[in-house]
């Protein structure tokens, strides 16, 4: 009986031995799967998407981990999304364990104590690999809140095709661009021969910031803006290119203007170039091939070569150890030098590691089938060796800000440039009525050419008290 009893509880413990190790291997097989909104392109036609399929089926696949895409969309619909998730209610959608994120997101956040510090998963070794100006973006109150795994900046684009032809005419050169004054001055040369703009500008805030950074001054105070006596140098030669209308004032993106033809040069995001269009459509619908190259943002004469530090990073949301575990091993994986080129060379943005910079994009560069990439990325190598990107305040005012000095210098310069055309207009109708009217031309030859003198000077004097004016509406109201 004994003997038996012994067989039942061998039986059973046995049993529940290949229970429980059943039950762990189910659990060393089990997929933990990792969920990301981002804004790298579109649902079905993503560079990051393509990525995450390599991850899922290479590293992931042997560590149980899958990487899924649940948003693709812009920065501002994720930022909205973000803070209505973490708001709650009905209708709203949980948050993904990674969203891409700038630092304004982050500190619109109610609780950022959320999000996990990423030093805490990075050793200083793996820290240190990163460029140091990309890592200190991501830092708010002390912690690494943002993760960069791609950077973008300001470039300058180039219609190659019109400024070639406008070289011709006038022995303008691509040197002249690299600082703002020979740019600014192109422009106005450019709109006197043809009549049209020559330069859009998507960040008019950012000429400033950057500006007057470059000479050791900042455009904020503690509460708002500095548009005081060092804001004026930058104002000037700005303002009065875009009262000649030389500078493009419109309301959409800058890529638009050259699609038109209603500018040759913009500056606007490098991450931009994947919408700038092959050909130029004309108003009268004529149709001309654009032969579009990137160039280094122009810098200021005298001042510290300066470059916009762009593009935002991953933040990742506490959870598990295991999920963040998860999502740690495919940040790590994408942040590798050669697997970042991969992607940053498809999305149009720059690698955030030093080795990928120096070792692998020059060698990606020569693989490229575009050339305009291929000087989208040339540019991006000269402006790492002589440039510093700056990263902008963490103010809690920022947005507002921004969004205000943007709104209102176009308008008021476009309110300024219109005054000033049509006052330019006006005396070019009563210059001309003279001449028809008058009975004795040979005796108003001589007199004639003191007035064209006498004009241009007047030109000049109703330019600066549009810019003036300009400037003081501006002052008023902020």
């Amino acid at each position: 009986m004994k003997k038996k009893r012994c067989i039942v509880i061998g039986v059973l413990c046995a049993l529940v031995l290949a229970s429980l190790s059943g039950c762990g291997a189910a659990k060393s097989t089990e997929t933990i799967t990792v969920t990301i909104w981002h804004v790298y392109g579109e649902q079905v036609d993503s560079p990051l998407n393509d990525m995450i399929n390599e991850f899922n089926n290479t590293v992931g696949m042997q560590k149980g981990i899958a990487v899924k895409a649940m948003k693709v969309s812009d920065t501002n619909t994720i930022h909205e999304a973000v803070l209505k998730s973490e708001e709650g209610g009905p209708g709203t959608e949980e948050l993904p364990d990674l969203f891409v994120a700038y630092p304004k997101t982050v500190m619109a956040m109610k609780d950022n104590s959320k999000l996990v510090d990423f030093s805490d998963y990075l050793s200083e070794q793996e820290l240190a690999a990163f460029r140091e100006d990309f890592i200190e973006e991501g830092k708010i109150d002390n912690r690494l809140l943002i993760l960069p795994v791609a950077k973008s900046t300001e470039l300058m684009f180039v219609n190659k095709t019109l400024f070639d032809r406008f070289s011709e005419q006038t022995g303008a050169k691509l040197s002249d661009l690299s600082t703002w004054d020979g740019l600014f001055r192109t422009a106005r040369n450019y709109k006197r021969v043809t009549g049209k703009s020559f330069l859009a500008h998507d960040y008019f805030f950012n000429y400033f910031q950057l500006g007057m950074a470059s000479k050791g001054e900042s455009i904020f105070t503690d509460e708002g803006l500095n548009l005081e006596e060092e804001f004026d140098e930058f104002w000037k030669p700005m303002a009065e290119a875009a009262v000649e209308g030389a500078v493009w004032l419109g309301s959409g993106y800058a890529s638009e203007s050259l699609r038109t033809g209603d500018a040759v040069i913009s500056i606007a995001s490098s991450a931009g170039i994947l919408y700038y269009s092959d050909t130029v459509t004309y108003e009268d619908n004529t149709t001309e091939e654009m032969n579009l190259i990137a160039l280094p943002c122009p810098v200021y004469s005298s001042g510290e070569k300066l470059a916009m530090n762009r593009g935002a990073g991953i933040c990742l949301m506490k959870s598990e150890p295991e999920r963040e575990e998860a999502a740690m091993t495919f940040l790590k994986w994408l942040t590798t030098p050669e697997h970042n080129v991969k992607f940053v060379t498809k999305a149009g943005y720059m690698p955030v590691t030093n080795e990928a910079f120096n070792n692998y994009l020059p060698d990606a560069i020569n693989s490229l089938d575009s050339p305009r990439y291929k000087s989208l990325y040339n540019a991006f190598i000269d402006m790492q060796k002589d440039y510093r990107f700056y990263t902008p305040p963490q103010y809690s005012f920022y947005l507002e800000k921004e969004t205000w000095l943007e709104k209102n210098v176009r308008q008021i310069l476009s309110e300024e440039s219109t005054i000033y055309q049509e006052k330019i207009s006006e005396e070019s109708t009563k210059k001309d009525d003279k001449k028809a009217n008058s009975l004795d031309a040979s005796s108003t030859d001589a007199p004639e050419k003191g007035k064209d003198n006498k004009t241009s000077v007047d030109n000049s004097k109703l330019l600066d008290e549009c810019v003036d004016e300009a400037l003081e509406h501006l002052k008023e109201i902020n």
